[in-house]
């Protein structure tokens, strides 16, 4: 589970132009960010939800209710320490659940045990690297479709989970 800001005057690639000419980058000049939160299953589903704004304990909980909804059995979720993860409305519906639903915190600063970080890198620093979106409706649809994407590659998503196994542990189920 990962929560990530995508901003419209992110740019990690690269770009070309004819030799003795500056490459430009056409852009508004205009900055504004999404909010992404994503959870990888053990099996290489990909379950996740953008937002506009702020992502707080009240986001969250909506996520976490799209993750158990219709949910066949118990969900795992491990977390890194964002406040939203760890704010009251969050434990009280946790708790709520009866086990339905738990939350298991990564330690501090240890971002290379979350395969989630495999999506975002892939997402923002590879397909979405060059790309700028000239309002926040253009951004959110290249983030969601690029989301998709990703989420109909099982191959991709169990490698990110692959490339979290620590020795003697298995994520796989």
């Amino acid at each position: 589970m990962r929560l990530r800001t995508i901003r419209s005057d992110y740019h990690s690639g690269s770009t070309w132009a004819a030799v003795g000419q500056t490459p430009v980058v056409k852009s508004t000049g205009s900055r504004f960010s999404l909010n992404m939160v994503s959870a990888i299953g053990a099996k290489g589903a990909l379950r996740f939800m953008v937002v506009d704004g702020r992502m707080n304990g009240e986001r969250f909980l909506e996520f976490l209710k799209r993750l158990i909804h219709n949910a066949g059995r118990p969900i795992f979720l491990v977390v890194d320490g964002h406040p939203s993860h760890r704010a009251k409305i969050v434990t009280r519906f946790v708790e709520s659940t009866e086990g339905r639903l738990r939350l298991f915190f990564l330690p501090g600063y240890s971002p290379e045990l979350n395969p989630d970080e495999g999506v975002w890198s892939w997402t923002k620093y590879g397909q979405l690297a060059n790309l700028a979106a000239t309002d926040k409706d253009e951004l959110w649809d290249w983030v969601v479709e690029e989301l998709i994407t990703v989420k109909h590659r099982p191959d991709l998503l169990s490698g990110f989970i692959r490339q979290t196994e620590l020795p003697g542990v298995s994520l796989a189920a």
